[in-house]
């Protein structure tokens, strides 16, 4: 078989338009697949580059970050306390009320000891 320019080729046209929609999608999907890789590529740089922002802190900001973790310890000291505080003020009224309460007995009590007594 001799192949030349003025060769024929017989070729269905669904196979054609089939070809042509595969090479398509192939060009589709390459162009996609770069763009994902390229913004995939682009953000790890912009990630490394705040690291590396952070990373070369200033010693005022570094004494700013211990003194605020330092008053965030005191916060929670001063809460845990403020939180003892309220349940012992309830203990105390508590105790107030019962000892009121005992107190008026007791006045009761002696008065009907002075009442027994004056018979």
């Amino acid at each position: 078989m001799k192949v030349s320019e003025n060769t024929s080729v017989a070729m269905p046209i669904k196979n054609m338009v089939g070809i042509v929609i595969a090479v398509a999608m192939g060009v589709f999907a390459y162009t996609e697949v770069t763009a994902r890789l390229t913004s995939l590529e682009t953000s790890r740089e912009l990630f490394q580059a705040d690291l590396l922002k952070k990373s070369e802190q200033k010693p005022t900001d570094q004494e700013h970050f211990m003194l605020i973790e330092s008053l965030y310890a005191d916060v929670e000291k001063l809460t845990e306390n403020q939180e003892q505080n309220m349940t012992n003020k309830v203990n105390i009224e508590f105790l107030k009320s019962q000892l009121e309460k005992a107190l008026s007995d007791i006045e009761e009590l002696k008065d009907k000891v002075r009442k027994n007594g004056s018979y």
